[in-house]
């Protein structure tokens, strides 16, 4: 048992890990309509009213290549209303970040539209939600049942753990 455990050690020492993702970000979704697959993300996943979020932008062809250059223009909806908009502008690149600020709690939709090179414009549809007092307990929840796993766990297996010894 040492010796497997060592050899996890010595594995985990020697080859780090530099870039892992455990999951992909809660408020990010992505679109492929015709030939551009568009993803959108905000930094911090659960932004709050009233205070910058990071967008983050990946727009690439259907083989996942970066696009080199396209142009964007974004609108923001709030209950059906639009609330904000972003004009057309030319991003280099596949990504784009930029800061916004959500004005209110709740549910925003995002239009984003690629502009084409023959004046097509296709428009991408996104969910962008920002932070509710339920957002606060969805964390604790699934923190709690984590704990509670762990600890049903450890109840069950560490007594015939102990008893071998």
């Amino acid at each position: 048992m040492r010796q497997i455990a060592f050899v996890a050690i010595t594995v985990l020492v020697l080859f780090p890990i530099y870039y892992a993702s455990g999951h992909a970000l809660f408020n990010s979704a992505e679109s492929t309509i015709g030939n551009n697959r568009v993803q959108i993300a905000t930094d911090p996943e659960f932004p709050s009213a009233g205070q910058k979020a990071k967008i983050l932008m990946h727009v690439t062809d259907l083989e996942l290549n970066d696009v080199k250059q396209f142009t964007v223009g974004i609108r923001v909806f709030y209950d059906d209303i639009q609330v904000d908009g972003i004009p057309p502008q030319t991003v280099d690149g596949g990504y784009w970040n930029f800061d916004y600020t959500f004005d209110r709690p709740g549910n925003h939709v995002f239009r984003v539209d690629l502009y084409g090179d023959n004046g097509k414009v296709i428009t991408h549809t996104f969910n962008m939600s920002t932070q509710s007092p339920f957002g606060f307990i969805f964390i604790y929840v699934i923190a709690s049942g984590a704990i509670g796993a762990a600890l049903v766990f450890g109840y069950i297996y560490l007594p015939k753990r102990l008893k071998k010894r």
